[in-house]
């Protein structure tokens, strides 16, 4: 038997379990593991008997607790996808006010710098407490962290796009 333990912020509880338990069942089902979840303090523990079973589903339920919608942290169970959680106080630091101007500057203008984002690499955004994660084809999470990144180090937004835009048309073109 096979088992991880993750600490899921308390807030983040009543979405992984859902309606009536709803969602960790279909959680259970899709990874044919056990869930079990401490409401009270947050502790969940992740049993299987097939090892990345547990593990990929550990991977489900972090991405729950960084402020992901179900349906899309359901996404990493393809094989294709993964989950990258940036620590925005890597780049920040500690002020609180910083850490706000900063996650303004991730999402912009009513969501269009994390609309843009999320759009030009095929990637899903969250931003939670102090992280971003970034939920996508393994090979567009890179290009989606590095944007990202250059945003939290200041980088004008046009020099960004037009960066992931360069990446993806050398993709196309077989030059990278």
């Amino acid at each position: 038997m096979f088992s991880y333990e993750i600490k899921v912020p308390k807030d983040r509880v009543a979405v992984l379990i859902g309606k009536k338990g709803e969602v960790k069942r279909r959680i259970e089902r899709f990874t044919k593991t056990k869930i079990t979840v401490d409401s009270q303090e947050g502790n969940v523990t992740i049993e299987s008997e097939d090892s990345f079973a547990a593990f990929n589903t550990q991977i489900i339920v972090k991405a729950i607790a960084r402020g992901f919608n179900p349906n899309i942290a359901l996404l990493l169970k393809k094989e294709t996808f993964g989950l990258e959680i940036i620590d925005m106080t890597d780049f920040v630091g500690k002020s609180k006010r910083k850490m706000h101007r900063f996650k303004a500057r991730l999402i912009g203008t009513h969501g269009k710098a994390w609309k843009t984002i999320e759009s030009l690499t095929k990637c899903h955004l969250s931003i939670y407490g102090k992280t971003v994660g970034i939920i996508g084809p393994a090979e567009e999470v890179a290009l989606a962290r590095q944007a990202v990144e250059d945003l939290l180090k200041g980088a004008p937004h046009g020099h960004v796009y037009n960066y992931v835009k360069d990446i993806k048309k050398k993709d196309k073109l077989g030059l990278r």
